[in-house]
C-alpha cells in the first residue's frame, strides 16, 4: 500500500506529461487527479490507525540504490507516525487542489503540464517524507525544489513569473547547500547515512568537536545549524524567505499546494524527523528559536500592510511557519506538527478561497477593489470565515475551538513553560496573534464587507466593456447606464462546484480537525503513545505546557479579539482611519509595507554585484581575453600568415629560387651550428 501511496503520482505525472498529445487534457486531469485521491484514500487508515494506537512502524524496500566503499544506503520507504501524519496532509491537499484546478484551469491550454507538475510535485514530497537516509530525503528535497520552480513559473510567458521561479529557485539553492554540507558532514562523523542510526548514535556525539572554518566548534550545534539552513530555505524563514511571497505568481492552486502542505512544510518535518540531533545541542535549538519567532514577527507586521489578496494570505504562510519553528526550537515538536496539520487545512482553504474570489471578480486580486461580496458568493464567504475563525484562533478553553485554536495555543504554552527563551517567544507570538487577528480580519472586512468597490478595478471595467461591446455587436444597443452602486454594473457570480467541493472539504478540517486530534499530538501520556520515539517528544514539557498560569491560556483569544475589534473599527465603522494612521506613521508604514527593505537589501549587496561580476567575465574575461586571445586570435593570426603568404606568392620563377636559396643557407648554417 505504501509503494502505491508514493509512486501512484509519478506515474500518473508521467502519463500526464508525456501522453499528453495522445489522451488530451480530460483524461489526463482523469489520470492524475483520480490517483492523488487513491493515494490520499490508502493514506487515512494508515494515520487513524496510529491515532487508534494500533499502527505499526516499518521500512519497506524498494531497491537496493548505492554501495560505494563506506557509503552504502538502498531506497527505502519509511513509514511512523510522523510519516503518517504527512501521508494524509500531502495526499488531502494535493487531491483537492488537483480538483480545484479542474476549473480553475479550464481555459488553459497546457492543462495537461500542469497536472503533470502538480503530481509530480506531489510525488517528490513523498519520497521526501518517507525517506530512511538523507541522500533519500534530499533527493525528494531537490525534486521538490524542481517541481516547485516549474509551478512557479508555469506561466513562462509572464516576465513577473519567471523572475519569481528563478527567485524561489536560487535562494533555495542556497539553503540546499547548508543542507548538503550537513548531510557530507554527518556522514562523516557517523559513517552512515540512515536516519535511525545515526539517531540512535546522535547522543553519544554530545560535547565532541570538529574542526569547521578553521576553527574548533561543538560537533552537534555545526550539523544542526548546516541542517537548519537547508530548513530556512525551503520554509521561508527570516533571511531565505524573499522567494515566497513572489510564489504568488503562479495559478492559485500552486499557492495552496505550495504553502499548505508541501514545500514550506518540508522544513518543518526535517527539523522534526532528526529531532534527536537537535535536542543534543542548546545552541542550536536556540537559534532555531531565535529565528522562528523572528519570521513570525516578520512576516505578521508585513502583511498588515499588503493588498493583494494572496500576498497577506502568504505573509501569514511564512508567520504560521515560524510559529512551528520556535515550538521545535523550545523542544514541543508534538505541537510544531499539530500546527503543521491544522495549518494545512485551514491554508489550503484560504489559499482556494481567495482563488474562488479572483475568479468571481476576473482575475482582481487587489482587495481595495473588493467589497460587499458576501451576498454574491455566499459559499466562498462561509468558506474563507471558516478558514479566518481557524487562523486567528477563535475558540473558548475547555468548551471549543477551531483549529488553530488548538495548536497555536498549545505552542504558546509549551513556550511559556520552557522558561528562558521560551518565555520571550511567548510574547512575540502573541504580538504576532494579535497582528494575524487584525490582518486576516482586515481581509475579510475588505473583501466581503462594505461598499462595492469594483468600478475602480481595471480589470472589472475591461470586462464590463467585453460584456458590453458583445453586447452592442448582439443587440445593437447602447452601453448600459453607468451605476452609482460602486459596481460598474458588474456581477460577481459563484464559482462551479470542482472548486466548491475542496472548500467544503477543507472547512471541515478547519473547523474540527483540532478539536479531534488535539490530545494525542500534544497530551503528555497520550502524545508519549502516539508519537512513538518517531520524534524527540517531551512529556514533561508537554505537561508542564498544560499547568501553566490561566491568563496564558486565555490571552490568546484576548488579543485575537482586539484585532478583530481594530479591524472592525478600521474598516467597518470608520472606513477613513486607516489612511489617517498611515499619514501619521509613513516611515514606519513603508518600512513594513516593503517588507522591511529585504529585496532592496539583497539586490544591493547580492544581485548588482553578481551582475557586475557577470558583466567582468564576460566582457574582459570571456570576450577581452579568451575569444581575444583563443579563438578569435588563432582566427586573426591565420589569416595575417594566409595574407602574407599570399603576397609572397608573386608567380616568378626567380622569386621561388630567392627562397629556395634562403631556406638552403638557414639549413646549411644551423647543420654547421650542431656538428661544431
Amino acid at each position: 500500500m505504501l509503494q502505491a501511496i508514493v509512486f501512484l503520482p509519478l506515474l500518473a505525472a508521467l502519463v500526464a506529461g508525456l501522453g499528453q498529445r495522445w489522451i488530451g487534457a480530460t483524461a489526463a486531469k482523469l489520470v492524475t487527479t483520480g490517483a492523488l485521491f487513491a493515494a490520499c484514500a490508502m493514506s487515512w487508515p494508515i494515520f487513524l490507525s496510529f491515532v487508534a494506537g494500533n499502527g505499526e512502524a516499518g521500512v519497506v524496500p524498494v531497491l537496493q540504490w548505492v554501495q560505494s566503499g563506506s557509503l552504502s544506503f538502498d531506497w527505502e520507504l519509511r513509514v511512523d507516525t510522523l510519516t503518517a501524519v504527512m501521508l494524509v496532509v500531502i495526499t488531502t491537499v494535493s487531491a483537492l487542489v488537483h480538483l480545484y484546478s479542474w476549473s480553475y484551469m479550464e481555459e488553459d491550454p497546457d492543462q495537461p503540464r500542469f497536472f503533470a507538475y502538480l503530481s509530480l510535485f506531489t510525488f517528490a514530497m513523498l519520497m521526501l517524507v518517507t525517506a530512511n537516509n538523507l541522500v533519500q530525503m534530499f533527493f525528494g528535497w531537490e525534486g521538490v525544489g524542481l517541481a516547485s520552480y516549474l509551478l512557479i513559473g508555469f506561466w513562462y510567458k509572464k516576465p513577473s513569473a519567471n523572475a519569481a521561479a528563478i527567485k524561489a529557485f536560487v535562494v533555495n539553492r542556497v539553503g540546499d547547500l547548508g543542507f548538503m554540507l550537513g548531510i557530507f558532514g554527518t556522514f562523516l562523523v557517523f559513517g552512515t547515512v540512515s536516519i535511525p542510526e545515526i539517531l540512535e548514535a546522535a547522543p553519544g556525539m554530545t560535547g565532541s568537536s570538529i574542526t569547521f572554518l578553521g576553527m574548533r566548534l561543538d560537533t552537534m550545534t555545526i550539523l544542526c545549524l548546516l541542517l537548519f539552513i537547508g530548513a530556512m530555505g525551503k520554509s521561508a524563514q527570516l533571511g531565505l524567505h524573499t522567494w515566497l511571497p513572489d510564489a504568488m505568481e503562479g495559478p492559485t492552486p500552486v499557492s495552496a499546494l505550495i504553502h499548505a502542505a508541501t514545500m514550506v512544510t518540508a522544513g518543518v518535518f526535517m527539523v522534526c524527523r532528526l529531532s534527536p540531533m537537535f535536542e543534543t545541542s542548546e545552541v542550536a535549538l536556540g537559534v532555531v528559536t531565535f529565528v522562528g519567532a523572528a519570521t513570525c514577527l516578520f512576516a505578521a507586521t508585513v502583511g498588515t500592510t499588503q493588498w493583494d489578496i494572496k500576498r497577506v494570505i502568504a505573509y501569514s504562510t511564512c508567520s504560521q511557519l515560524g510559529y512551528m519553528f520556535f515550538a521545535a526550537g523550545v523542544g514541543a515538536y508534538g505541537a510544531a506538527m499539530f500546527h503543521l496539520f491544522t495549518h494545512a487545512f485551514f491554508k489550503a482553504l484560504l489559499f482556494l478561497g481567495a482563488g474562488s474570489v479572483i475568479h468571481a471578480m476576473h482575475h482582481e486580486q487587489d482587495m481595495r477593489y473588493y467589497g460587499a461580496l458576501r451576498k454574491h458568493i455566499p459559499l466562498t464567504y462561509w468558506a474563507m470565515m471558516m478558514g479566518t475563525l481557524a487562523i486567528t484562533g477563535v475558540g473558548i478553553y475547555g468548551v471549543f475551538g477551531f483549529a488553530g485554536f488548538y495548536s497555536k495555543d498549545g505552542i504558546l504554552e509549551a513556550a511559556y513553560a520552557s522558561g528562558g527563551g521560551g518565555v520571550a517567544a511567548f510574547w512575540v507570538g502573541i504580538f504576532a496573534a494579535l497582528l494575524t487577528s487584525f490582518y486576516s480580519w482586515r481581509l475579510m472586512f475588505l473583501t466581503f464587507f462594505g461598499k462595492a468597490r469594483w468600478g475602480e478595478s481595471e480589470h472589472i471595467q475591461h470586462a464590463v466593456h467585453d460584456a458590453h461591446h458583445h453586447h452592442n455587436h448582439d443587440d445593437g444597443d447602447h452601453h448600459h447606464a453607468a451605476t452609482g452602486d460602486g459596481t460598474a454594473g458588474y456581477h460577481p457570480h459563484e464559482s462551479p462546484w470542482p472548486m466548491l467541493v475542496p472548500l467544503g472539504v477543507l472547512s471541515v478540517g478547519a473547523v474540527f480537525a483540532g478539536f479531534f486530534f488535539y490530545k494525542p499530538f500534544i497530551y503528555a501520556e497520550e502524545g508519549a503513545a502516539f508519537w512513538a520515539n518517531s520524534l524527540a517528544f517531551d512529556a514533561h514539557l508537554m505537561h508542564l505546557a498544560h499547568e501553566v498560569p490561566l491568563w496564558v491560556k486565555w490571552t490568546p483569544f484576548v488579543v485575537m479579539a482586539i484585532g478583530l475589534a481594530l479591524a472592525w473599527n478600521s474598516y467597518i465603522r470608520n472606513p477613513s482611519l486607516p489612511a489617517r494612521f498611515v499619514a501619521q506613521i509613513g516611515p514606519v508604514h513603508n518600512f513594513l509595507y516593503r517588507k522591511w527593505y529585504f529585496d532592496e537589501l539583497y539586490d544591493l549587496l547580492f544581485v548588482r554585484p553578481a551582475f557586475w561580476f557577470g558583466r567582468l567575465f564576460w566582457k574582459q574575461g570571456d570576450e577581452g581575453t579568451i575569444d581575444r586571445f583563443g579563438p578569435n586570435g588563432m582566427a586573426a593570426l591565420v589569416q595575417g600568415g594566409s595574407r602574407l603568404a599570399a603576397r609572397l606568392q608573386s608567380g616568378y620563377l626567380y622569386g621561388y629560387a630567392f627562397v629556395m636559396l634562403l631556406g638552403l643557407v638557414a639549413l646549411i648554417s644551423w647543420t654547421m651550428v650542431q656538428f661544431r
